[in-house]
């Protein structure tokens, strides 16, 4: 399997050139695509050697996108990130570009992100609900003006990506438009596994549960589950790895994958 290559895509949007990270297992055939987002802090980087690990295990491909950089008031593009529609387009065209050029049209698609990295997760459950053969999502921020108010040492940060405080109903609709939390329904069609520790004092597993109960009320035969674990704020990979080799061993059996 090859090193992760930086490769750059351009956006179907606005045309910017934005960075990926691209890991080619150099397999012929449908070989699974792994999507690793990563969390509210950081980069492209930021998966990379913990789900290396588990990719070249398997030797699947994994692609590693940045959607306009990390949810900080240092990132000059805040406002561009955390779940804005650029951001999720970025990803999508990733996708699409990676899997035109590698010819994995037919390949398993699988995502997977935790913190910020499971807030992105569900806002691309919502925003292309037939992708994905499963979405992963651990500790996940789902309502941003619920957590601006939680977390206070992310405040300005929030403030920076949805352009203020929520102190507004004008302000507010900026942040619901950011939220999981605004698109259950959306959720609700695709297939998501959500995951969050009991002690998790980052994001309270409330947000979580909300969702879910959200999606349980729009509709019970959803395909979305919901495990409340005894930890903390933590991304799972054994568990989300486990659940993917399910999904695989689902297609080759002649299930469904969202079954």
């Amino acid at each position: 399997m090859e090193k992760p290559q930086e490769i750059t895509i351009k956006s179907s949007i606005d045309g910017s050139r934005e960075p990926c990270l691209f890991a080619n297992a150099g397999r012929s055939g449908a070989t699974p695509l792994v999507v690793a987002l990563h969390t509210w802090s950081t980069d492209r980087y930021n998966q990379v050697e913990h789900i290396l690990p588990f990719i070249k295990e398997r030797r699947w491909n994994a692609l590693f996108p940045e959607f306009r950089g990390s949810n900080l008031m240092e990132n000059p593009r805040a406002h561009e990130a955390c779940g804005s529609q650029l951001a999720m387009q970025d990803v999508v065209d990733a996708i699409d570009q990676i899997c035109a050029q590698s010819c994995f049209t037919d390949s398993p698609l699988f995502l997977v992100g935790g913190s910020g990295g499971g807030h992105m997760a569900l806002m691309m459950a919502a925003y292309s609900p037939d992708l994905w053969d499963l979405v992963f999502a651990s500790c996940s921020i789902t309502n941003l003006a619920q957590w601006h108010q939680e977390n206070t040492a992310y405040t300005p940060h929030i403030e920076a990506c949805c352009g203020g405080a929520p102190d507004s109903p004008e302000q507010l609709q900026k942040y619901k438009k950011r939220s999981p939390a605004e698109y259950a329904e959306k959720i609700a069609q695709a297939h998501v596994y959500i995951a969050h520790g009991k002690e998790d004092a980052s994001v309270p597993f409330s947000h979580s549960l909300d969702l879910y109960n959200q999606i349980y009320n729009i509709n019970k035969e959803s395909q979305v589950y919901l495990e409340i674990f005894q930890g903390g704020h933590e991304l799972r990979l054994d568990d989300a790895f486990a659940l993917f080799d399910r999904q695989i061993e689902k297609k080759l059996s002649g299930e469904s994958l969202s079954g």
